[in-house]
């Protein structure tokens, strides 16, 4: 890894001093950049940036800038100022876009379930928009399905984790042999094998809501960014998108 490269020292800058900013001013902070769910009377469309430079608390920013530091300075070293930064934007963007586009199916299933049972959509709107909601409806569409929908509507999601699994596919596509030491491992293992089975974990804990890495955690986000990592990293490497065209 070396000497920390210039733009990853700046993103680094930038997303501590949004984690002070949050400490000092709280709640407003993520009701400002915060991504919350389009149909939320809280939702504006600089959120879909913002949010990926919030953090709910320090173990989130350590790990993630850690993350950042480890796996995108070698990448920036290899690409440039530029390529990276719009690698790592776009992953954001790509994680933010299947983050919403789950939880429109979700919103999609409970609305249409409490509307067949003859509720109004403006009423429904009406009530969770107040943060409340009706415990019958779970017993017109039953707790999943309730819960997802309120879920999707009410939790706003906050870190650069997708951004971060986008890097983390361009590494392990860029040094696949590198052995990685982690903490809970005693013995390394390859970058090729160990990135895999961790967006594997991600994408199970998020289609069957058993989490293994604690609650709170938005596993498509991350699974979309590292989707539009790959996609990323497959089309340049099939186009020759070399360092140069980027500078």
């Amino acid at each position: 890894m070396g000497r920390i490269t210039d733009t990853i020292k700046h993103l680094l800058i930038i997303n501590v001093l949004f984690f002070v900013a949050t400490q000092m001013y709280g709640e407003q902070m993520y009701e400002w950049f915060s991504l919350y769910f389009p149909k939320n009377e809280h939702f504006e469309l600089w959120q879909i940036i913002t949010h990926m430079f919030m953090h709910g608390g320090f173990m989130h920013i350590l790990f993630n800038m850690y993350a950042l530091w480890a796996f995108g300075t070698p990448l920036e070293r290899m690409w440039g100022r530029n390529k990276f930064l719009f690698f790592y934007i776009s992953a954001g963007l790509g994680a933010a876009l299947i983050h919403i586009g789950v939880n429109y199916y979700y919103y999609n299933a409970g609305m249409s379930a409490l509307v067949d049972a003859g509720i109004s959509e403006s009423s429904i709107l009406e009530i969770i928009n107040s943060g409340q909601y009706n415990t019958e409806w779970y017993k017109i569409a039953g707790q999943s399905t309730i819960d997802n929908f309120l879920g999707a509507f009410n939790t706003p999601v906050v870190g650069a984790s997708g951004a971060i699994y986008g890097i983390l596919v361009a590494f392990g596509m860029s040094y696949p042999n590198s052995e990685l030491f982690l903490i809970f491992l005693p013995v390394p293992i390859k970058a090729k094998f160990f990135i895999p089975v961790l967006i594997g974990l991600d994408l199970f804990s998020g289609v069957t809501g058993y989490s293994l890495f604690g609650q709170g955690i938005a596993h498509f986000a991350h699974v979309g960014g590292a989707l539009f990592g790959f996609l990323m990293m497959w089309y340049w490497k099939k186009n020759q998108f070399n360092k140069n065209r980027w500078n």
